[in-house]
């Protein structure tokens, strides 16, 4: 596949983006926590849609839906200027039903339509690259990456975010209703580390 250089200057910098959310400086796991994160700062990062827009698409990291893969090839091999409309794109790809109020934040903003379909033509191409990853390479260290992932959902499973409640397509829907507030937590984590609460 020929990708435009559009595509081909962000795909490794959203490759990039992506990679250094999934782990902290531990080595753990915590790709589901900062894509959460990453969605409560999306208003704030808006700013950034036109000059970033790997900054904001990592947001919606599996948030697509792709139904047609041929239209998602062509995509790719267009440059910014020649790129569809976001509703054009309406038959092959898909939000799944958490990333659909991201979208509306974005679609609020004028340039929000070319931006989704950036994002939906950059997770393709993320999703693409990891597929063509884990085929090519049969080593444990494949092995460890997909029981890390299949850990960190049995966590999910355990620790209960995944509440049952399912929406589209037979996904949970990832709501688990314990919304905590991130100034909360930032405080919690400082009072623990003895500095005093700013009220």
């Amino acid at each position: 596949m020929k990708l435009s250089r559009f595509f081909e200057d962000l795909m490794a910098v959203y490759n990039a983006e992506i990679e250094d959310l999934k782990s902290d400086s531990e080595g753990k796991n915590v790709l589901k926590a900062r894509l959460r994160e990453k969605g409560e700062q999306l208003p704030l990062l808006l700013p950034m849609m036109d000059s970033n827009p790997e900054m904001l698409a990592s947001a919606f990291h599996l948030g697509f839906i792709f139904l047609n893969p041929l239209a998602l090839e062509n995509l790719t091999t267009k440059e910014e200027a020649k790129l569809p409309t976001w509703k054009s794109l309406s038959a092959a790809v898909k939000l799944e039903p958490w990333a659909e109020p991201l979208s509306k934040i974005v679609l609020q903003e004028a340039g929000g339509e070319k931006f989704l379909v950036i994002a939906a033509a950059l997770e393709y191409l993320n999703r693409g690259q990891q597929a063509r990853k884990h085929s090519a390479s049969n080593t444990l260290e494949a092995d460890d990456e997909d029981k890390e992932i299949n850990d960190a959902d049995e966590e999910l499973k355990e620790n209960g975010d995944l509440d049952g409640n399912y929406g589209r397509h037979g996904r949970d829907d990832g709501d688990d209703g314990d919304d905590y507030d991130l100034d909360e937590a930032g405080a919690d984590w400082l009072a623990e580390q003895g500095f005093d609460r700013k009220d």
